[in-house]
């Protein structure tokens, strides 16, 4: 049983020997425990560190890429290389080294395909009470999108079995912890949370600039996410608005014509047609969008099948 531990690095020189050193020499049921750096674009010494350090396996991307882009580019390279199991961490040894245990258990076992770290966020002393605030609602916000149980969703601290790891596909540039939630609950994997502790904060995070920013990012995201794998939900919300509120003022048109003059309020039928006739415009979408979301699976399972091959 092999574990690839793969670390995103960007300009990472001062931290990853803190990083580096903390991680596990053995872990009970795996036999062999792989480092890999995935360089995206550093302009510092960070791959001249990593490899006095002992590692011996890299991906350089051409340029700064993106957390992304890096963490995918990561799981292909992990896979060539064998990997059994994956987990991902961070450069700046924000999460416990010593909890990779705890993320390998539940794949070990059988029980989980992923597995994510959950942080003691509301315990964390240089996050700010309005960051506390907004990752607490953040994961309460993706476990009503995804229908899963995650505690917190943002966690980059998560391990991925293999099958979990060929299956996965990160269309956005900006981060892929919510995207992977969303899709996993899609693909039928099952998820499962751990609690993880963390270590003092060596730098400020690279990721969050501003925290208006991040906000909407992830809004987008998970609306995006959401239109993609659960389409027809999506657009049938949508067209279930509209033809109630359509059938709500043809109704209250029937009810002037009927028992009052029989006259005037045309506009209520007008309006009553036009929302009716977009509703059913957006159902025959939220139908189609059902079509081309099954043709996306069978074309994602072709994939991962030539993945395995590889």
């Amino acid at each position: 049983m092999k574990l690839v531990i793969q670390i995103p690095c960007y300009n990472e020189e001062q931290a990853l020997p803190v990083t580096l050193g903390a991680l596990p020499d053995s872990i009970e049921g795996i036999d062999e425990i792989e480092i890999l750096i995935i360089n995206d674009g550093s302009t510092d010494k960070t791959v001249d560190v990593a490899k006095s350090l002992d590692v011996k396996s890299f991906v350089n991307m051409p340029h700064n890429c993106g957390l992304a882009k890096a963490f995918v580019a990561g799981l292909h390279k992990a896979l060539e290389m064998g990997a059994d199991i994956i987990v991902n961490t961070d450069a700046d040894n924000q999460y416990c080294a010593d909890d990779i245990e705890k993320l390998v258990k539940p794949i070990l076992s059988g029980e989980a395909d992923i597995v994510i770290g959950a942080r003691p966020v509301t315990s964390i002393e240089h996050f700010s009470p309005l960051k506390k605030f907004l990752q607490k609602l953040g994961s309460s916000v993706m476990r009503l999108v995804s229908s899963t149980e995650v505690e917190d969703a943002p966690s980059g601290f998560r391990a991925f079995s293999r099958n979990a790891a060929l299956q996965m596909n990160v269309f956005d540039n900006y981060t892929y912890t919510m995207e992977t939630i969303i899709q996993a609950k899609a693909k039928g994997l099952i998820l499962k949370s751990v609690p993880i502790r963390v270590n003092a904060d060596l730098r400020k995070s690279k990721l969050v600039k501003n925290m208006f920013d991040y906000i909407v990012r992830s809004v987008f995201t998970m609306l995006r996410m959401f239109i993609i794998y659960r389409p027809f939900r999506f657009f049938a919300i949508i067209a279930g608005i509209f033809l109630l509120l359509g059938t709500i003022l043809g109704l209250r048109f029937l009810y002037y014509y009927i028992f009052t003059s029989g006259s005037g309020h045309i506009q209520s039928l007008i309006l009553s047609a036009i929302l009716i006739i977009t509703g059913v415009q957006i159902a025959v979408i939220a139908v189609m969008s059902e079509l081309f979301s099954i043709n996306r699976k069978l074309l994602e399972d072709i994939q991962r099948r030539l993945k395995d091959l590889k």
